[in-house]
C-alpha cells in the first residue's frame, strides 16, 4: 500500500481483540468489528489524533477491504467513515452485505 511518498502501512487482522490494527508513528490506528459467520460488522474506526485528515483512515479501510476480499467476506458498515469510504470507493461496494 504505497502511495507517491508514503511508508507502506500494513494492516493486520487481530482476532482476538475483534479489530484490524494499523501501526503508525503516532502509534496504532484501529477499524473495531464483529463477526457474524462471514460478514463483519465493522463499528468503529480510529485514527491517532496527531494523524487525522492526513489520509490514514483511508489506508486502514482500504487494507481491511482488501483484506475482506481477499478472505471471500462481506462487510456490513456500521462506521460512519468507512460507509463513506466505500460510498467514494465503487469498488469496494461488492463487499457490502
Amino acid at each position: 500500500m504505497t502511495t507517491g511518498n508514503d511508508t507502506a502501512y500494513a494492516v493486520r487482522d487481530n482476532p482476538e481483540q475483534q479489530r484490524f490494527e494499523m501501526e503508525t508513528s503516532a502509534g496504532l490506528a484501529v477499524a473495531e468489528y464483529r463477526r457474524d459467520g462471514d460478514t463483519l460488522i465493522i463499528f468503529h474506526t480510529e485514527v491517532p489524533p496527531a494523524l487525522r485528515g492526513q489520509g490514514m483512515g483511508d489506508k486502514l479501510v482500504r487494507g481491511v477491504l482488501e483484506d475482506v476480499r481477499r478472505r471471500n467476506l462481506k462487510v456490513v458498515p456500521r462506521c460512519w467513515f468507512v460507509r463513506e469510504f466505500v460510498g467514494s470507493h465503487p469498488e469496494y461496494r461488492d463487499l457490502i452485505a
